[in-house]
This record gives structure tokens, C-alpha cells and sequence, in this order.
């Protein structure tokens, strides 16, 4: 039998990444809302895109993340949704993948919650944008809060989960 190349276990190992990510989603949206502020959640999927940055070359990162949204957002019947996760969503990632270059996985934590804040702003920007008004602008301060907690607990999830298995960063 022919040994199999690296890069079918790399795509085995984002695949399920990516499903893991999946059914975290569509858990979360069975949960009820831990606060009731429109747009605030844990963001349970993230632990794995936080999880990704640091263990995953950047674009193998970011195609978990846009696989992700995408059928997310299909899973949720949400088109309005895809913009804000994205818009959000790109901006925390970039941020994190740049924290990541600088700093090891000691660092993971800060960087999940400055994620979580870039992601927040991109979720404004996307309002400002979609609703066509910058009085969004005012309900910033609330996302960056929930945003900073949040962040913290999916940065603190990923930790736990490189200290249990950390693959080799290629």
C-alpha cells in the first residue's frame, strides 16, 4: 500500500476542523441568548478558528474560517448574517494571524480578545454600511465588552486544547 501524501492528512485534519466548527455553530444557535443584547453570543466556533491561527499555516486559517461562514450561514438561513460574520470575521482573523507571527501561544489569550474586538468593529463598519447610518457607531462600546469576555473564554478553550494536542505548525 502507497504511503499517503502529508497534504491529504493536512486536508483531513481542516476538514474536520471545519465540522467541528460546524456543529459548534449550530449548537450555539439552539442555545438561548446568555444576555439580551441583539448580536451578543460566546462565539463557540471561534475556538476553533482560534485554535487554527496557531496551529495551521495562515491560509489553511482563514479556509476554515470561510468554509465556516459560508455554510453557516446556510445552515442558519441567514444571508444578512454572512455580512456581519464576515466583515467581522476577516478583521479578527488577520489580527490574530498577525498576533500569532509576532508572539507564541503564550500570547493566545490577548489575542483572542483583541480578535474578538476587531470583530466587533467589523460588524459595525458592516452596519454602518448595510443600514446605511452611523448611529451603530453608539452600540460599539456594548459589542466590545461582551466581545472582550467572549474572547477571553474562546481564547481560554483553545489554550485547553493545544495543551491537550498541538500538531506540528508546518
Amino acid at each position: 500500500m502507497p504511503e499517503r501524501k502529508p497534504d491529504i492528512k493536512r486536508l483531513t485534519e481542516l476538514s474536520l476542523l471545519t465540522a467541528v466548527s460546524l456543529i459548534m455553530f449550530v449548537i450555539e444557535m439552539q442555545l438561548p441568548p446568555i444576555v439580551p443584547v441583539p448580536g451578543v453570543k460566546l462565539g463557540l466556533a471561534n475556538i476553533i478558528t482560534v485554535y487554527a491561527v496557531y496551529n495551521y499555516k495562515p491560509q489553511e486559517a482563514a479556509l476554515v474560517f470561510t468554509v465556516r461562514v459560508l455554510i453557516g450561514s446556510l445552515f442558519s438561513g441567514n444571508v444578512t448574517a454572512l455580512i456581519f460574520s464576515f466583515s467581522g470575521g476577516v478583521l479578527c482573523l488577520l489580527g490574530m494571524i498577525l498576533i500569532s507571527r509576532i508572539s507564541d501561544v503564550s500570547m493566545i489569550v490577548p489575542a483572542s480578545v483583541i480578535g474578538a474586538a476587531l470583530h466587533n468593529i467589523g460588524q459595525i463598519i458592516a452596519a454602518v454600511f448595510v443600514m446605511n447610518t452611523t448611529a451603530v457607531i453608539s452600540y460599539l462600546p456594548y459589542l466590545l465588552f461582551a466581545g472582550s469576555i467572549a474572547g477571553a473564554f474562546t481564547g481560554t478553550c483553545a489554550l485547553l486544547v493545544i495543551k491537550r494536542i498541538r500538531p506540528p505548525k508546518d
